[in-house]
């Protein structure tokens, strides 16, 4: 029983640590732009081909 006095606030620490790393991210914009990474590699770069 006192492992789990010990435990749980750790992992309630965790979680709210994780949480608020993911509304930092968001704040900054990290997830701004979900679909252009996707489609950015199926662009050709012409500058490649030249070399």
């Amino acid at each position: 029983m006192n492992g789990l006095a010990l435990l749980i606030p750790v992992a309630l620490g965790m979680g709210g640590l994780g949480l608020a790393a993911f509304f930092w991210a968001l704040k900054r914009g990290q997830f701004d732009d979900l679909d252009g990474a996707a489609a950015r590699i199926l662009i050709d770069d012409e500058e490649d081909d030249a070399a």
